[in-house]
């Protein structure tokens, strides 16, 4: 469990981050990503303020920044102030709490669920952000699936240091105000609270000579090539997963994954339904009545012949099974009507009405 600590009663992180306190996590992340290249020591050299306004928002991003941390914090603030301050023991006066709790190391025990002593530290190790990509695909390749490459500019570990923000041959040395722990403690009569700490920023070592290439950020942005995968029958709009591709995690974390959404164009002749390609194909009212063997066309073979049996309706599918990857191909007929008749065609048809007492439409009582 994440142990509250002092600054949590008192600070604002949400402010010092600029974001509203319902931001998504990916909106904290951007602001974060801002102010720290803004504020970083290496591109304010010599610049106190800069750098105490760095330690403030690495705090502020290591709290909000973490998902359970982040909820534990909106609880204290929900909370509002302690009366007493952090002295321990039970808090004085009317306003305080009347003995519900021995000392507020109990009501932290009990706000976290464990005792108010003895916690163990989470590694602060972070996952990276997840990356987004979009990939727009041909008709023919969403169908039968693909492995492509994608192209991409992004946050990438650094290409010289390897990720650790130091100068090759000169590894960073262990922090001696915290020991490596990256974080200190402070006492607090019954209890105490656990920061990061100052000196390394939480990293539990210090970078002295940093990587000429990353500022001693361990990342960079640069450009690089992504193969993936597409399934046959991946739909316009659904979005593919690349565990571990997407940015580089912090302090030693995993990195994130890359979301590839994917679009597909369009094809002058077949339609998608999940698997299944569909395609209208269009019969004289003769095929129709009398019957007829027609050819339908498929992705990447040869055509297909169904037989149309006599009497055929308009919108009648017939399923084509195997013929559309990974699907089969639902072919509907359509039944045209001409829209000019030759004076033969005219009485022709006229020779079939008259030969048609009966009314398709007697049913109707009309």
């Amino acid at each position: 469990m994440v142990e509250p600590q002092k600054d949590w009663f008192e600070k604002d992180y949400y402010a010092i981050l600029g974001v509203d306190e319902a931001a998504s996590a990916k909106d904290i992340q951007k602001a974060y990503r801002k102010l720290a290249r803004e504020l970083h020591p290496d591109a304010n050299p010599g610049d106190t303020k800069a750098e105490e306004r760095f330690k403030e928002v690495s705090t502020a991003y290591d709290v909000i920044g973490d998902e359970e941390k982040r909820a534990r914090y909106d609880e204290v603030r929900r909370m509002g102030p302690i009366p007493g301050g952090f002295r321990g023991g039970r808090p004085p006066g009317p306003g305080g709490f009347d003995g519900g709790f021995d000392d507020i190391g109990d009501l932290l025990g009990g706000l976290f669920g464990r005792g108010r002593r003895g916690a163990q530290q989470r590694s602060r190790a972070e996952r990276g952000a997840d990356l987004l990509a979009d990939l727009t695909l041909d008709f023919d390749d969403a169908v039968k699936g693909i492995e492509t490459t994608i192209s991409l500019t992004s946050e990438a570990v650094c290409s010289t240091c390897s990720g650790s923000g130091s100068k090759p041959g000169s590894p960073p040395k262990t922090c001696t105000v915290c020991n490596g722990k990256g974080v200190q403690d402070e006492n607090q009569g019954l209890f105490s609270f656990s920061r990061p700490c100052a000196a390394c920023g939480g990293r539990g070592s210090v970078i002295t000579d940093p990587c000429p290439t990353c500022g001693g950020s361990g990342t960079e942005f640069r450009s690089r090539d992504v193969k993936v995968r597409i399934p046959a029958g991946v739909k316009s709009g659904q979005t593919i997963k690349l565990k571990g591709r997407g940015a580089p995690g912090r302090f030693g974390g995993p990195p994130g994954d890359l979301l590839v959404k994917v679009k597909v164009g369009d094809h002058p002749l077949f339609g998608r339904n999940g698997k299944d390609l569909t395609i209208d194909v269009p019969i004289t009212f003769a095929e129709a009545a009398l019957g007829a063997a027609v050819k339908v066309p498929t992705l990447d073979g040869p055509p297909v012949t169904i037989r149309i049996p006599p009497g055929t309706a308009t919108g009648k599918t017939f399923r084509l099974r195997g013929r559309a990857g990974a699907g089969d191909i639902l072919a509907t007929v359509v039944v045209t009507v001409p829209e000019n008749l030759s004076e033969k065609q005219r009485a022709a048809v006229e020779a079939l009405a008259e030969a048609t007492p009966e009314s398709p439409r007697a049913h109707l009582g009309v």
